[in-house]
């Protein structure tokens, strides 16, 4: 089965349903599975339970591109790509769109149920106690059914609030301030949204300047495009996510037996990545940062940075902005399209990966690992030699 997942994986076959069809019309699935054709549903469920062990064989895969000399020390590069979720948009409400559906809700309720008691007393007139309507029971159940998801996404979101509150509280008191608020009374965002089909995704810009129920998938790659690290995440900014994608590259390099003091390894991302802390925790990570602090428009170019300049006087962000504008950052920041833009071209366009199909945060970490170790399966399998 695990067989079946990975050259499903490899050849852009991610549905079960599909898995099943071509285990029984593809020549190549049919080899895997010979006349035993898994139910789709067996499938599924293979996956589900084992998504975490699964995972696993990324390291596993990674060491087997090392070992083909497909992953040294050198230039890291780092980005991020907002996945579409397996839930709609439409099916998310805001905080303040809750409160309000929540009111309506209860006074629909409470009119059916003065309805219901009416049609029940001209029945009874009419027909005698023992008979009363059907049809009313039904719209009953939907709005109380509504009302319920309603108050539970309500009710998370205020919980949410009151943690964060409680997070900002013990900060304040960590200094020796007295916070001013209550975390008990805290309330969410008027704006602050709730999937009621998978709560742990989250409404996010995508690249069409359009929005969108996504992850946010990252990887970190090196400069033959193998990944050396990958996560999902429900935050829309990246900013956020180089620390944590810092520490498991480092983590997976050294269970490689490669080390980063003094090796000279750089880390390049985009000005989404940028700020101070992250260009701080890249050096405490051995890694010589490469992040772009602006944007530029498609074909803009800054004038190199010239020699009088008295780097002291600099802030760390002028000063990373001109260490980009030097004849070597130009060329080390320039290996940053090629290293890492393609691997998201090459899983959602080539393989056909552009939607989780799997709910829930975890469940959408495990899939991209899947994705992300049968990507550098396919870099293992087409570096070899002829």
């Amino acid at each position: 089965m695990v067989t079946l997942l990975l050259f499903a994986y490899c050849t852009g076959v991610f549905s079960s349903r599909r898995m099943q069809a071509h285990c029984v019309t593809d020549a190549a699935f049919r080899v895997i599975v010979a006349d035993d054709i898994p139910n789709f549903r067996t499938i599924s469920d293979f996956r589900k339970i084992h998504l975490t062990a699964l995972s696993k064989l990324f390291l596993q895969a990674l060491k087997l591109c090392q070992a083909a000399g497909l992953v040294k020390v050198g230039a890291f590069a780092l980005d991020g790509s907002k996945v579409k979720a397996n839930a709609s948009r439409h099916k998310a409400m805001s905080y303040d769109r809750m409160c309000e559906q929540e009111e309506r809700l209860r006074q629909e309720i409470k009119d059916l149920l003065t309805r219901a008691q009416t049609a029940d007393d001209a029945e009874d007139q009419q027909h005698g106690p023992d008979r009363s309507g059907d049809d009313l029971p039904q719209e009953l159940a939907r709005r109380e059914s509504r009302l319920r998801k309603i108050q539970a996404a309500k009710a998370a979101l205020e919980e949410q609030a009151r943690i964060k509150a409680q997070a900002e509280a013990d900060k304040l008191q960590a200094k020796g301030q007295t916070p001013n608020f209550d975390p008990a009374a805290a309330k969410p965002d008027a704006k602050a949204q709730r999937n009621f089909t998978d709560p742990e995704s989250k409404i996010m810009k995508t690249s069409n300047k359009g929005w969108d129920q996504c992850g946010n998938a990252q990887v970190v790659t090196t400069e033959n495009q193998i990944i050396v690290a990958c996560d999902v995440t429900n935050q829309g900014s990246d900013v956020q996510q180089l620390e944590p994608l810092l520490v498991r590259t480092v983590t997976h390099l050294t269970a490689l037996n490669l080390t980063l003091k003094d090796s000279g390894a750089t880390l390049l991302a985009d000005a989404g990545y940028y700020s101070e802390s992250n260009t701080q925790a890249a050096l405490a990570a051995h890694f010589d940062p490469y992040i772009a602090t602006q944007r530029l428009k498609h074909g803009e170019q800054l004038p190199e940075a010239t020699d009088d300049v008295d780097d002291a006087a600099l802030t760390p962000k002028q000063s990373m902005a001109r260490k980009l504008r030097t004849k070597r950052g130009r060329e080390t920041y320039s290996k940053r399209k090629w290293m890492v833009e393609p691997v998201f071209g090459q899983i959602k366009a080539c393989r056909g990966f552009r939607q989780f199909l799997l709910r829930g945060l975890q469940q959408m970490q495990g899939e991209w690992s899947l994705l992300c170790l049968t990507h550098n399966l396919l870099k293992l399998f087409r570096a070899q030699p002829a």
